[in-house]
């Protein structure tokens, strides 16, 4: 198939069975997805001209985590679970840190900064629980 003068191959369906999709049962993964959007809705919502870097920043720690959780869930692989919810719990910490700094300078007001922050604590305690409960169940 032609499209624009380039060859394009067809999509196939590659078959990824259903249970790839449970991950969006996951409290670790649900409370990974509230912080990216209110990161999202937060960020858009204030401008500030110098803020640009941060909230870019913001933006891709939030998506860092909720998507860490998603591909080591996917790998089928405990360790390699375990590995990426320790990067997701990273990228929260870092995604913490900067929306306090959002806020410090003024970008993001304070009532924002607690959402932020709260939602951000949620997301380490259940990612936390998650990887101890891989370290103790290595075979779930």
């Amino acid at each position: 198939m032609r499209a624009g003068g380039v060859s394009v191959t067809p999509v196939v369906e590659i078959g990824i069975s259903s249970s790839v999709h449970k991950y969006r049962s996951l409290a670790a993964w649900q409370a990974a997805h509230g912080l990216l959007l209110l990161t999202l809705r937060a960020t858009d919502a204030a401008s500030h001209p110098r803020c640009y870097a941060l909230f870019d920043q913001m933006r891709r720690s939030a998506v860092s985590v909720e998507a860490n959780i998603v591909e080591g869930y996917a790998l089928g692989s405990t360790a390699q679970f375990k590995r990426h919810l320790r990067i997701a719990l990273g990228s929260a910490a870092e995604s913490e840190c900067l929306a306090r700094v959002a806020g410090e300078v003024g970008y993001l007001a304070d009532d924002r900064v607690k959402a932020l922050e709260g939602l951000t604590g949620r997301v380490i305690r259940t990612v936390q629980g998650l990887l101890k409960a891989k370290l103790s169940h290595p075979e779930t």
